[in-house]
């Protein structure tokens, strides 16, 4: 009996474990999304795993990202990029990221390697680790007064990369933060940062 019973829990654990559980939970003009909170949203990627997204899904192109989207009848707002939602996006070439945006997670753009333009909205108050890694083509970036934080190697391997703008509310430059910036000639630091992380 007991034999039994395991044997069918194990089946249903089995069964479960199979069912694909996507980072999205809708989409919107090609946008996808994923419910974070009450009438709020964070775009991300299409399926279950950024590293297994179809070419056919992927992001390409210049793409607007609304402040807010209405889905079956419930207008949410979009407050924030997930971790990894434009990863390994090779054709992504700009993005356009609205006000309503307050974070941007991990890696978000890493490998977007046609990626030319991106504006950070004064709504931002953090860049995580390796937000802009990889991303060849970006040639420079305004990083706004409200930006208190800049990840680990947030925009390493920016091989492009020719003037950055560094506000006042920055205290810190961590690790690897411009690592592998071969284009970078100059950059002024305010007297606000008080540390620079290791092969910054």
């Amino acid at each position: 009996m007991k034999t039994k019973l395991l044997k069918s829990l194990l089946t249903i654990a089995c069964l479960l474990c199979s069912i694909g559980v996507y980072a999205h939970d809708f989409e919107v003009d090609g946008i996808y999304y994923q419910i974070t909170a009450e009438n709020e949203v964070a775009v991300t990627y299409y399926g279950d795993y950024f590293f297994n997204v179809p070419a056919e899904n992927m992001y390409t192109g210049s793409v607007v990202i609304p402040s807010s989207v209405t889905y079956e009848g419930v207008t949410y707002s979009v407050t924030s990029i997930g971790g990894y939602t434009f990863y390994g996006c090779s054709g992504l070439t700009e993005i356009t990221i609205p006000e309503s945006v307050t974070s941007i997670g991990s890696a978000a753009f890493q490998g977007c390697s046609e990626l030319t333009s991106v504006n950070i909205p004064n709504s931002l108050t953090s860049i995580e680790d390796q937000t802009f890694y990889g991303c060849s083509a970006l040639t420079e970036i305004t990083i706004p007064e409200s930006v208190t934080s800049i990840g680990r190697a947030a925009f390493l391997g920016c091989s492009e990369l020719t003037s950055v703008n560094i506000p006042n509310s920055l205290t810190s430059i961590k690790d690897e933060t411009f690592y592998a910036c071969s284009a970078l000639t100059e950059i002024t630091i305010p007297e606000s940062v008080t540390s620079i992380g290791r092969a910054a």
